[in-house]
């Protein structure tokens, strides 16, 4: 029994040194005599006992790596702390086996070193704002440098970039000084669309009081023409009518009277407000005057008459 036994158990270690399993998320890299023989995918798998060997297991998935923070100087000569985060891949079990002593390791330094050495191409302010860029340029040069060993660099995020509190108190300062600049302009534009805003409305009052002043004499224009048509009509009405009226009988005698009346009322008024006595030279020649009025007013009458009948 002794002896069964321990057969039976040299056969199952046998077994289990025959039979490999790899599962799904690794590859092994598999050693015969100590030498490279091949890379197992996942699966069911036979092994020589005592010949072959499980050399190296790797993760195929993807790995993330935290790359620590350090001291890193930009462009402009500011000193930032800069950390991230490396996702890469194995893409090759052999490489990655052979080619490097610890893929890790190798991959967080040369982010580092590739990181300090991009942001030393920028000034503080476009690490800020270029984080995709940089990201970009960090990813691109790490993995053209790992290509030798057998993992694929997927992508680099920077986590945090942080100012020394000197910097930090700095950028305070010039945000504040910002600020303020941004608010005076604003005032200024504020100042400057009032100003514009008044000056239109002067202008604007300037042109309706223009305008008024334009219609104004426009219409005393208006009403000053219509007068002088309307009194000028109305005395071509008052001749002609007198005219007529002198054609009648007995209109020659009243109207020698009414000049006679309207001479006399005039020349008392002339001698109301005079302060020297008005004296005619010939008073017995007044009735001559009078008979050459009587004589002027038949011409006028005679003319008129003619002119009707023509």
């Amino acid at each position: 029994m002794l002896i069964f036994t321990v057969l039976f158990l040299v056969l199952i270690f046998i077994v289990y040194k025959w039979i490999l399993i790899v599962p799904m998320r690794d590859v092994h890299v598999i050693e015969r005599l100590g030498k490279f023989k091949s890379v197992l995918s996942p699966g069911f798998h036979f092994l020589i006992p005592f010949i072959d060997r499980v050399a190296y297991r790797h993760d195929t998935r993807e790995q993330v790596l935290d790359v620590p923070p350090q001291s890193c100087i930009s462009k402009d000569n500011t000193q930032l702390e800069v950390d991230g985060l490396v996702y890469l891949k194995v893409m090759d079990g052999k490489e990655a086996s052979y080619g490097i002593e610890n893929y890790r390791m190798a991959a967080v330094n040369l982010a580092q070193t590739t990181m300090r050495s991009e942001i030393g191409k920028l000034t503080l302010s476009e690490t800020f704002s270029e984080r995709d860029k940089l990201n970009d340029s960090i990813v691109r040069e790490i993995d053209k440098a790992s290509a030798p060993w057998g993992i694929k660099v997927l992508r680099y995020e920077l986590k945090n970039i942080t100012p020394s509190r000197h910097v930090i108190h700095t950028l305070e300062k010039q945000m504040e000084a910002e600020r303020r600049k941004r608010a005076e302009i604003t005032l200024a534009n504020a100042e400057k669309a009032a100003m514009i805003n008044l000056s239109e409305g002067e202008r604007q009052e300037a042109i309706n009081i223009s305008e008024g002043q334009k219609q104004k004499r426009i219409n005393e224009a208006k009403g000053t023409a219509q007068e002088i048509s309307i009194v000028a009509n109305a005395q071509a009405q008052g001749l002609a009518m007198v005219g007529e009226a002198l054609t009648h009988s007995g209109a020659q005698a009243a109207m020698d009277m009414q000049l006679k009346q309207q001479f006399i009322n005039e020349f008392g008024k002339v001698i109301a407000i005079a302060d020297v006595a008005i004296v005619p030279s010939e008073l017995a020649k007044i009735d001559g005057f009078f008979t050459g009025m009587e004589q002027v007013s038949s011409t006028i009458a005679a003319q008129q008459v003619n002119g009707g009948k023509a």
